[in-house]
């Protein structure tokens, strides 16, 4: 294959903007200089040049300095309620082909109502849901305590704790109230499915269509022919029973690397294959790309059921500690041929292969 000039473009967590009264966890989503050293070596491994760029409105004028043949994008970007779909949108702008998402799939997926409206219309399974622009809404008739209150637009778990979980209507006003006022948005309730929570990884291109709702004849083929599914991953919470009963972000951000990972998950093998086909059929409905992540809770109240929690079109990639990477590596997949897996699936999409 002839080496080929690519740009990461990425958040630096160090650059990201500061200003007074700035919450301690709003950049938690962006990237480490670590992470973004250890992305240049593995593309440069695969045999291409690799340089950085800040994806912010610099941009603008880095990229046609560089000339790259395509861009492996992870920008999470620094404002707006479509942050994650800004860098894309200047790459089509300027006609530079890049991994991942498009624009409108990057913007759908960070907005969490949003998206479990567009899962709710094709008939798959999501937990029942309210978006919450006051604390002092009614609460609708299908939603029964307890429930889960998290911000609409946020990734990296930020937002959730163990009082994300309220189970009275003064808890529940309590911290709708204070999700709205401390993230400036509007806050999402949904049933809290309790149980267990398992993520599925995925990456390539769909090679055929995957039904947008579950087939009503169980014997009816299930197609996710393009996708490599790695296998499943769930934390195990245990040791955290008493001051994180869900995956917090305290969990993922300040004790990444001391958690226990389950991977593979312990789950059977009928199981495995109807969490990767519901992953495929989000991936599908969502027009996801390249790679995701899709979240599910298994509701240990009826028979292990899986709920679709959210697709994450923009994993994480960090060594040792990403959910992906973790998935990947138990597959015997180490960081550098999952990042060239990334990137060879955006540059076959893009005939660049």
């Amino acid at each position: 294959m002839k080496k080929k000039r690519v740009a990461l473009l990425a958040n630096l967590k160090i650059n990201a903007p500061k200003w007074e009264g700035i919450s301690e966890d709003h950049w938690d989503d962006l990237d480490s200089e670590k992470t973004i050293q250890s992305l240049i070596e593995a593309i440069q491994s695969g045999g291409h040049d690799c340089e950085f760029l800040e994806g912010d409105r610099t941009l603008l004028q880095t990229i046609p300095k560089f000339k790259p043949d395509i861009c492996f994008n992870i920008c999470e970007g620094h404002f707006g309620d479509s942050r994650e779909a800004q860098v894309p949108a200047m790459l089509e702008m300027l006609q530079i082909p890049y991994t991942g998402s498009r624009v409108f799939t990057l913007a759908l997926a960070l907005d969490k109502p949003m998206t479990k409206r567009i899962l709710w219309w094709h008939e798959l399974p999501t937990p029942a849901f309210q978006e919450f622009d006051r604390a002092d809404e009614p609460l609708q008739d299908d939603l029964k305590f307890p429930l889960f209150v998290k911000p609409s637009r946020e990734g990296t778990s930020i937002g959730i704790s163990a009082k994300s979980i309220v189970k009275t209507e003064d808890e529940l006003r309590e911290q709708v109230r204070f999700i709205i006022e401390r993230y400036k948005q509007p806050a999402l309730v949904e049933s809290y499915i309790d149980g267990r929570e398992i993520t599925v990884g995925m990456v390539g291109n769909l090679n055929g269509p995957v039904a947008r709702r579950l087939p009503e004849n169980e014997n009816a083929p299930r197609i996710q022919a393009g996708l490599y599914f790695l296998p499943p991953m769930e934390v195990d919470l245990r040791p955290y029973e008493l001051t994180d009963t869900v995956y917090s972000n305290r969990l993922k951000v300040a004790l990444a690397d001391k958690l226990n990972y389950l991977a593979p998950a312990p789950l059977d093998d009928d199981m495995v294959d109807e969490l990767n086909w519901l992953a495929a059929a989000v991936f599908r409905v969502m027009g996801a790309l390249d790679v995701a992540r899709v979240d599910f809770r298994l509701d240990v109240n009826d028979n292990w059921k899986p709920y679709i929690l959210e697709i994450n079109p923009l994993p994480g990639l960090s060594p040792g500690i990403s959910d992906l990477v973790i998935e990947a590596k138990a597959d015997g997949i180490e960081h550098t041929e999952l990042v060239n897996m990334i990137l060879d699936a955006g540059m076959k999409r893009n005939g660049l292969i």
